[in-house]
């Protein structure tokens, strides 16, 4: 039997509790490796390192999902600081965006999710929409929405046709980076997926797949990197 491919996954380091212990923490939702085991995958956590140290973490995996969180540092696409962006984590945008430069050029295939999308985008010298209405569900609760696919994408090829998707998110992609091409829009426009065409398996998504029991996305990841 084949051995199950190893995607890695970034992790927060943020404040935490459990127990009796109250200290800073590498963590991720469970949602994350249990969606990736389901998938077919063997998760691998990946707290922020020396940047310098990204592409040979990379060599050792065989796919990238780089998680959700805090906004991406405006500095990082050359904007100022929106009042309404939050508090910048740079250790994760430094890690994060070797990971994913290190991933592109090694060919791994590469799973952005919110954040992660957004970070791809940056990665490849794009910009972000640094606020947006409508795409959560309040303060700590995911909302929903429909997604349609951009038709001949890798996403629509993965998905097929419109599905209802959680979501949390305030910014949004703006301008497309390098080679980027939309592959699903929300019914507002907002840019919904983009994907790199050709042959690097590179998609982000906007939403959270992580807390949905549609493994298609992570399938299509696990299968590229198997």
């Amino acid at each position: 039997m084949p051995a199950k491919p190893l995607i890695g996954l970034t992790t927060y380091l943020d404040p935490a509790r459990w127990g009796v212990w109250e200290m800073r923490a590498a963590l991720l939702p469970e949602t994350y490796p249990r969606l990736v085991q389901s998938a077919g995958g063997v998760a691998a956590m990946l707290p922020p390192d020396a940047p310098g140290l990204a592409a040979e973490v990379v060599a050792r995996l065989d796919g990238l999902v780089v998680a959700g969180g805090a906004d991406v540092d405006p500095e990082r696409y050359g904007a100022e600081r929106d009042p309404r962006t939050g508090p910048a984590a740079p250790e994760r945008d430094a890690w994060e965006l070797a990971l994913i430069r290190a991933a592109l050029t090694a060919g791994t295939p590469v799973l952005g999710v919110c954040r992660g999308m957004q970070l791809l985008n940056v990665a490849l010298g794009g910009t972000l929409v640094q606020h947006l209405d409508g795409h959560t569900g309040g303060v700590g609760v995911f909302g929903t929405h429909a997604v349609k696919p951009v038709p001949g994408t890798r996403y629509a090829s993965l998905v097929g046709d419109t599905v209802t998707v959680p979501t949390y998110h305030h910014q949004a992609v703006d301008r497309l980076g390098g080679d980027l091409t939309p592959s699903a829009h929300a019914d507002d426009g907002t840019v919904e997926a983009l994907e790199l065409p050709g042959d690097r398996w590179a998609l982000g998504v906007q939403w959270h797949p992580e807390m949905d029991a549609d493994l298609r996305v992570m399938k299509g990841l696990v299968a590229a990197a198997s």
